[in-house]
């Protein structure tokens, strides 16, 4: 259902209040159950931006010089055109070298359904180094060749990359913005602000676009096209029309990679994305501060800093890339350009600082925009007045605030000003969305959030590149669906019982009606209406039992789960026969025993399945044990599993957006780095500190982000990853399936990781059904107990990332369920320095309550050793009861000897 009229009164009522931020901050904030991402259209190739049209087609450029129009009538893409573009540079040496050029912008003209106006800018082809805005008519088939108007030249070098621009948009007085980058190469600056006055270094120096009044490189310009394909400049720009060394269509300058611009409809200002350098480090007496990247607004034309400045303002040093010498730092005030590249004036206007700027690091005033690698990207500012009755506007909660977003970081932020434009707050929408390369973003006419994604890597066609709008539901919701049975395979007869549990409607009041439809091989078996039924299946087969859910109202969902009859799977067991089924110690060896049956093939006992049949295998895993990870890798234990949390944090990191495993992106394929530092010992640690603290000089010009928040462990973890990627793959020989097994850590390894045995058997299959799988596994973790861990913690407190634990009162204790004591042999209570008691005061250890069996005491002094434990206690609930205040790290088990 849309959104009923008793919305749209608030919206109204919202409106006339004249938009005021702080009424918005009054209004409830709708829940995030009432958004719904939808994938409109997948798999596209290198997508830069794309405007929806009235009847919501959308029409879209990709950087390699295509344009196609999306129709969500058919679901199908329609190729427009296809232009000749550049893409690529060479450098002094003559490589040519894939950049940033291509076709870059799109949009319609405000008139379009009268005049067909479309305008286009891209790198013109051939050895003419220019960006060029066309004008062409278009009817909703191919471009009218005939028509083309070629409206505006940006003259570019190519000897050297980066930064384009090309957003474009329309204000109310149908005066176009166009952004340009600084076309400015900036990794050989250190990661500071390229200012390369030397002869011939030209590319490398921001002082010739960014801060040169008389280019139109590192701008947004604002023009008003005319109907003859010519332009005349708005009143109102940076400079005015006649002043020399200037140029008129300069509304904005010293921008960098100024992306993806947006109007406030109400307002009339100017916000923008601002992608900033890739430098991590700072050093504000000679050179300057680290990178930030920037999201802007404009309340009228002025110098947005750069190369000078970043951030809220922060002042580069006039260095001497000659002499490596530093001068004094830039005067945001009184900027001054007396670089032999700037062709246009020398004082330049005082610099506008950021409206909000973030850097690799956590920000202190912007924690939401987290860390590691960044690439600001602009977004659209919601006006529900832009819609009329549009039938899915967003919530007056919304009004007057902008929706942002990171090319890298992947979240979706939204920023709230005052009615003066000053920066209120910000706060994340859709916390469990991520983006995959998001480069675009706009409401369509419908009050959905279009978002195109380029994918994650370079100059590459990215498989998860899609399009995608996100819904607001105001009205009734479709109930969300969970669909189980007690048993997924089995042999014949195969009784199960079907449930609904989970199943939830978040509109209260609606009543629930379910259905399951059962199929066999896609023909329809059975159907039943309740929400937990039972069934049995007779003929083997794959079955498909369909639950739709639909409440009150009539809105439906469904989900499905698939059940295999005719092979029962078979049991695998594996027991520890000596030793402890829970802990290691480190060189200790354990014997164990591995049971297999199967209904159809027969066991190990019986000798119908034989012992080289069944696969046993024990790994050290360095990062711990984590089923779930392991899981959705899809890994086998027995290889690939042991890096599967590496993987993991890759996937969720920025990685992917310079590097892939075997091509050369931004940054060295993985593959390259394993096979460089292959005979390196120091590699792990040397490589790890990189990732966390960024870097350059290795592979070329390019910066590795800086990663403060990641911990020292899993960058070792991710670094041991990728080393792996260049050693071939070991033969993993199966264990007996009776044994000894001797749990020593690999060299080099931590000793927090877990060994992991798994025993697994898969079956013979049926002639319907295909094979099934058993498997058990025992995870043997270190021993330690971490008091976060506990089962029960009476009296305690626990720190924000539960590495401490602070008793607060005489009688605290810990629970540990049903701890298998086998061959332990002491505890010991590991607290924080000077927080224990004085000599006297016991920590009693017990079994089964905190009054039970008292194993033994552990004085309280600080750094006392543990208890001794004797006899064999199997498996119990193991108390440690406290004398009073102290805060614990962690309690050690030892052997017993």
């Amino acid at each position: 259902m849309y959104l009923r009229s008793v919305v749209k009164g608030v919206c109204l009522l919202f409106l006339t209040a004249a938009g005021s931020p702080a009424f918005s901050q009054a209004l409830t904030k709708p829940a995030d159950n009432r958004f719904t991402k939808v994938v409109l259209v997948q798999r596209l190739e290198e997508p830069m931006q794309f405007q929806v049209m009235k009847d919501g087609r959308v029409i879209y450029a990709e950087r390699k010089g295509k344009i196609k129009v999306y129709d969500p009538a058919t679901g199908q893409l329609t190729l427009v055109a296809q232009f000749p573009v550049s893409t690529t540079y060479k450098n002094k040496q003559r490589e040519v070298t894939e950049g940033e050029d291509g076709l870059q912008g799109i949009i319609l003209d405000p008139d379009y359904d009268t005049n067909h106006w479309l305008y286009i800018y891209y790198s013109l082809a051939g050895n003419d180094p220019k960006n060029v805005l066309v004008r062409y008519e278009w009817y909703g088939k191919e471009l009218i060749a005939g028509s083309r108007k070629v409206m505006l030249e940006v003259v570019t070098q190519r000897e050297e990359c980066c930064h384009v621009g090309g957003g474009m948009l329309f204000d109310k007085h149908k005066n176009l913005f166009l952004t340009t980058g600084d076309n400015t190469f900036s990794r050989a600056s250190d990661g500071y602000t390229p200012l390369d006055e030397q002869p011939g270094q030209s590319p490398r120096d921001a002082q010739k676009s960014s801060g040169n009044t008389n280019d139109l490189r590192g701008k947004i310009l604002r023009i008003h096209p005319e109907p003859d394909g010519t332009y005349s400049i708005p009143e109102g720009n940076l400079f005015p029309k006649e002043e020399p060394l200037t140029r008129p269509e300069i509304y904005t300058m010293g921008n960098r990679n100024p992306w993806r611009p947006s109007i406030d409809s109400k307002t009339g200002w100017l916000y923008w994305g601002e992608v900033g350098p890739d430098g991590s480090d700072e050093d504000m007496e000679k050179r300057g501060p680290r990178s930030h990247d920037e999201f802007n607004l404009a309340k009228k034309p002025g110098n947005y800093g750069w190369p000078y400045f970043v951030g809220n303002n922060k002042p580069y040093v006039d260095y001497d890339f000659a002499t490596k010498t530093s001068g004094k730092p830039f005067d945001p005030a009184q900027p001054v350009n007396d670089s032999p590249n700037n062709t246009g004036r020398k004082a330049l206007p005082p610099a506008v600082p950021a409206l909000v700027w973030y850097s690799k690091n956590i920000m202190p005033e912007f924690p939401l925009m987290e860390s590691g690698g960044n690439s600001a990207v602009g977004g659209p500012v919601f006006r529900a007045g832009d819609f009329g009755n549009a039938r899915r506007v967003y919530p007056a909660y919304y009004e007057g605030k902008w929706f942002i977003t990171d090319w890298v970081r992947g979240w979706l932020n939204v920023v709230e000003v005052d009615e003066q434009g000053n920066y209120r707050g910000m706060e994340r929408f859709l916390p469990g969305l991520h983006l995959k390369g998001p480069i675009d973003m706009k409401f369509g006419p419908e009050g959905d959030l279009y978002v195109l994604e380029y994918g994650n890597g370079y100059f590459k066609d990215n498989p998860e590149a899609e399009l995608i709008r996100i819904e607001y539901n105001g009205g009734n919701r479709k109930p969300e669906v969970q669909a189980a049975a007690t048993k997924t395979a089995g042999a014949v007869p195969l009784k199960i019982s079907l449930s609904a549990a989970g199943t939830k409607d978040y509109d209260e009041g609606d009543s629930l009606r379910y259905e399951w439809k059962i199929t066999r091989n896609g023909a329809a078996f059975k159907t039943m209406k309740q929400a937990t039924p039972s069934v049995t299946f007779t003929a083997p087969g794959t079955y498909r039992a369909t639950l739709t859910v639909t409440d009150s109202k009539g809105a439906k969902n469904s989900k499905s789960v698939e059940i295999k009859a005719g092979n029962e799977p078979p049991v695998v067991g594996l027991k520890i026969t000596s030793g402890n089924s829970r802990f290691f110690f480190p060189g200790k060896t354990i014997t164990y025993a591995v049971s297999v049956t199967d209904k159809e093939d027969g066991s190990l006992a019986n000798k119908r399945i034989m012992p080289a049949q069944v696969s046993v295998s024990a790994n050290y895993l360095s990062e711990g044990y984590n089923p779930t990870v392991i899981a959705q890798q899809q890994l086998s234990f027995d290889a690939a599993a042991q890096h599967a949390g590496a993987r993991s944090m890759i996937n969720k990191s920025d990685c992917k957006a310079c590097h892939q495993t075997t091509g050369k992106s931004l940054g060295p394929a993985f593959t390259a780095v394993a096979l460089r530092y292959r005979n390196d010992a120091a590699a792990v640690e040397k490589l790890a500190k990189k990732v966390i603290s960024g870097g350059s000089g290795v592979w070329g010009d390019a910066q590795m982000p800086a990663h403060p928040a990641l911990s020292a462990s899993n960058a070792q973890a991710i670094v041991k990853y990728v080393l792996s990627l260049g050693t071939p793959a070991k033969v993993v020989r199966s264990l007996p399936v009776t044994g000894a097994y001797t749990t020593n850590i690999p060299q080099g390894e931590g000793t927090e990781g877990s060994f992991i045995i798994r025993a697994a058997y898969t079956d013979r299959g049926a002639k319907t059904i295909s094979a099934q799988t058993g498997e058990k596994v025992v995870v043997l973790q270190p021993p330690v107990l971490k008091p976060s861990k506990a089962d029960e913690a009476g009296g305690f407190t626990f720190n924000a990332d539960s590495t401490l634990a602070t008793v607060r009162d005489a009688g605290g204790y810990l629970k540990f369920s049903k701890l298998d004591l086998t061959g332990i042999g002491s505890i010991a209570v590991i607290t924080e320095a000077g927080s224990r008691q004085a000599t006297g005061k016991m920590i009693e250890v017990r079994s089964g309550s905190p009054e039970g069996p008292l194993l033994g005491t552990i004085d309280a002094k600080q750094g006392s050793p543990g208890t001794a434990i004797t006899g064999n206690l199997g498996t119990a609930d193991l108390y440690l009861v406290f004398p009073g205040p102290m805060r614990i790290r962690s309690v050690r088990l030892g052997p017993a000897h």
